[in-house]
Parts: structure tokens; C-alpha cells; sequence
């Protein structure tokens, strides 16, 4: 029973390590995702009956491959009575024997990199890409993305199903997008990896701050892609902006949970391997001499707290002015809220919240909590103790996060103290 535990464990430390390998090297072949993922996890079926009695293979990645490619010849004979695909993979697999890896290697890359297309490609919704990227690419069970999502297993396996099922009737191509369409996608490849790891960084629902697991996931999906695209910029700046903000991950809760904001954090606790490897990315994208995109920006702003070992010595007007430079290429009200905190530490929380005051009526930030909340700061700031603990009570009752929720009740009522002291230093 033990011998087996163990031989199980190995399967599901081998299938997270290799699945997107073998989904992408089937995809190749069958031009379809959707079958080449089913016949991934008959693969992972048959490595769970046969190894724990065969022994696990010299070459895991290359057995789980050779098996799923034999169960997709099944699966398309049955579909198409051996038409030109069966005779292209039969081909390749009479040639191959479960350990083998001759040839695998040399094209596992653009396969890879063509799953993430696939995977991120805009046809599909939000919600779908996350989930399809984390089940093909993170090797995720539906469960574990469920319970990262805070949602039902069968809310996740119904995405999946018909995110598969989009790009199958849509004829997405299994390929890298070129020329003028590559922009586009590679945006939308971004955008799905920095959802997955914000998520984590900064849970929008639930009890806990930070979900680490979506954090180590997105950053090592980065990390590939990287590897994968390595001459363009923003790919470098996401990575680069991931792995700033992991490094503070340690820093941004107390000891019951709850959360540290970045200027109390005890900079002590920051993950120094991780800002170096962050700086070492920034610097591959400013090496290539590209127009300057907004994760590239973002990961310039994270550099400049990182670089500070001590609060005080943040460079606050260079802040503002790289979120001048976010609001000119990436412009969104988000973006100026976040400009005014940068204002308000350079040149006093007046100035923040002059800004804010003229972005307060923005469509996209009514039901958006932390407006409220920075307002609530720079009033604060400014004396104004009753104004702010009506926007902090605000703020509160605006967020699904239980742990931030305490944070900004507990600031509101601070707002009591204070106003209290200020109350009887006026007095006195």
C-alpha cells in the first residue's frame, strides 16, 4: 500500500511537471486541443494503473506522451476511420517506444508556446482562458482551481468543457500567432497570467489575503514564457513585476492573518532572491530597447520600493512620475488612483486627494473599494478624522475579502482615537 502511495505521488509530481508537454506535443498532432487534453489524462489514467506495478519508466514525460498519442489514434480511428491524421501520428509512434524522447525536445518549445496562444486566445472569456491556462498549462486538477477560484468543481469543469468546445467550433489554429496579429495575443497571454497571479496576490473574496499557490503558478508560467518569447519586452516586465511582488509575499501578513500594508511591512522578511531575479528581468527588457508597455512600467514602480531598503527612503516623486508615464500608455482610472497615492507621498495628501476628487466619479470605480479606502487615508492625513471614517466604513462594506474588510473597519476605528486626541489637544 505504501510502495503504491509513493509511485502515486510520483505520477502527480511527474503529470504537474510534464502535462503541458504532452497536451502540447498532441496538439501538434491532432490540431485539437480539446481531444489532445482528453488523451493527456487517459495517459495519466494508465500511469496510475501501470506503474505501481510495471515500476515509473526511465523517461516519464516521453511514456505519458507515446501513451496519449496511442489513445488519440484510437479515439480518431473510431472518429474518422483512420483518415490522414491516424497515419501521421501512427507514423510517429511505431517509430517511438514509451522512453523514448528522440525528437520531442526540439520542438516541445514552439508547442509549448502555441498552447499558451491557444489556451489565452480572445475567443474565449475570461474566466475561461484562467481556467483552461491553469488545467493545460499549470497541470491543475479541476478541484484545485475551483478551490483557488472559490468556486464549485462543476462551475470549473463546465468552463473547460466549453472553452475547448469555443475553440473547436472557432477553428482556432494550434500555432503562433505572427505580424501584426502577435500584438494582440501576446496582451491577452499577459493578461491571463498577471489575472492568475493578482488573484492570489491580493484574494478579491474569501478569508484569506493571498492564495500563494496562484502566485507560484503564474510566476513559473512566466517564467516559461520567458524562456519561450524571449525577445519580447513586456513578457520580461511581467515577470519582472511577479516577481517583485512575490518577494514581499512573507511581509504582508501578521501573525493572526491579517494584512500589512506595504509601508508597515518589515522589509527585513522581503524574499531578496526573488527582487534580484525581478531586477535581472527588468533589465533584459530594457536591454531590448522596446517601447516601454505597462507591465514593463509597473515592474520600474515595483523596482523603485524594492530598491528602498527602508520606507523612508522610497523615491516617491520618481513613483509619480513613472504612473504619469502608466496614465499616458495604459490610461485607466485605476491608474490615477494609484498616481494620487504616489502624489499624495510626494507632495502631501492634499494633492492626492484633489486628484481623487476628480476621478471619484469615474464609471469604473463606483463599487470599487479601494477608492473609498484611499480617500479615507488622505483625509485622515489631513485632520478631517469623521469624513474618512465614513469612507474607510465605506470601503469596508464595498470588499468580498473578509481580512481586508477587518483591516479597513479597524481604520475606521482609529478614526475615533484620533479624532478624540485631537479633540482634547484642541481643548488643552
Amino acid at each position: 500500500m505504501g510502495a503504491t502511495t509513493s509511485v502515486h505521488r510520483t505520477v502527480d509530481a511527474v503529470w504537474r511537471m510534464e502535462s503541458a508537454k504532452v497536451i502540447a506535443a498532441l496538439a501538434r498532432y491532432t490540431r485539437d486541443v480539446g481531444l489532445a487534453e482528453e488523451m493527456a489524462q487517459d495517459a495519466l489514467v494508465a500511469a496510475l494503473e501501470q506503474w505501481p506495478v510495471e515500476g515509473v519508466p526511465r523517461n516519464p514525460g516521453a511514456w505519458l506522451t507515446t501513451t496519449a498519442k496511442r489513445r488519440a489514434i484510437d479515439q480518431i480511428r473510431r472518429r474518422e476511420n483512420l483518415n490522414r491524421k491516424v497515419e501521421e501520428i501512427g507514423r510517429d509512434v511505431r517509430e517511438a517506444t514509451p522512453d523514448a524522447s528522440e525528437g520531442i525536445e526540439d520542438e516541445i518549445g514552439d508547442d509549448l508556446l502555441s498552447l499558451i496562444f491557444t489556451a489565452c486566445h480572445p475567443v474565449l472569456g475570461t474566466e475561461a482562458r484562467v481556467a483552461l491556462t491553469l488545467k493545460m498549462l499549470g497541470g491543475l486538477k479541476t478541484e484545485e482551481i475551483a478551490r483557488a477560484f472559490l468556486v464549485s468543481d462543476s462551475t470549473v469543469a463546465q468552463r473547460i468543457v466549453r472553452a475547448k468546445k469555443t475553440l473547436a467550433d472557432a477553428g482556432v489554429p494550434f500555432e503562433v500567432p505572427e505580424g501584426p496579429d502577435l500584438a494582440p495575443r501576446l496582451a491577452s497571454v499577459l493578461e491571463v497570467l498577471y489575472l492568475i497571479f493578482n488573484e492570489g496576490y491580493s484574494a478579491t473574496q474569501g478569508d484569506d489575503w493571498m492564495r500563494p499557490e496562484l502566485c507560484a503558478e503564474a510566476l513559473r508560467l512566466g517564467r516559461v514564457l520567458a524562456e519561450l518569447a524571449p525577445k519580447e519586452a513586456e513578457v520580461h516586465g511581467l515577470v519582472a513585476l511577479m516577481e517583485i511582488q512575490a518577494s514581499r509575499a512573507k511581509a504582508r501578513t501578521g501573525p493572526g492573518g491579517e494584512p500589512v500594508l506595504l509601508l508597515d511591512q518589515d522589509r527585513g522578511k522581503w524574499d531578496w532572491l526573488l527582487i534580484g531575479r525581478g531586477l535581472q528581468a527588468l533589465e533584459r527588457a530594457e536591454a531590448l530597447n522596446q517601447p516601454p508597455g505597462p507591465y514593463y512600467v509597473q515592474a520600474a514602480l515595483a523596482a523603485c520600493h524594492a530598491r528602498a531598503r527602508k520606507a523612508e527612503d522610497t523615491d516617491w516623486q520618481q513613483i509619480a512620475a513613472l504612473y504619469q508615464v502608466l496614465a499616458r500608455i495604459s490610461p485607466s482610472p485605476v491608474v490615477e488612483l494609484n498616481r494620487a497615492v504616489a502624489l499624495s507621498m510626494a507632495f502631501g495628501p492634499a494633492a492626492g486627494l484633489a486628484l481623487v476628487d476628480e476621478i471619484a466619479g469615474e464609471k469604473a470605480l463606483r463599487g470599487y473599494h479601494l477608492l473609498p479606502s484611499v480617500r479615507g487615508d488622505f483625509l485622515m492625513k489631513l485632520g478631517r478624522t469623521d469624513e474618512a471614517k465614513a469612507e474607510f466604513e465605506k470601503a469596508a462594506s464595498l470588499t468580498r475579502n473578509e481580512a481586508e474588510r477587518t483591516l479597513l473597519l479597524e481604520r475606521a476605528a482609529a478614526c475615533d482615537q484620533t479624532g478624540t486626541l485631537a479633540g482634547r489637544a484642541g481643548a488643552s
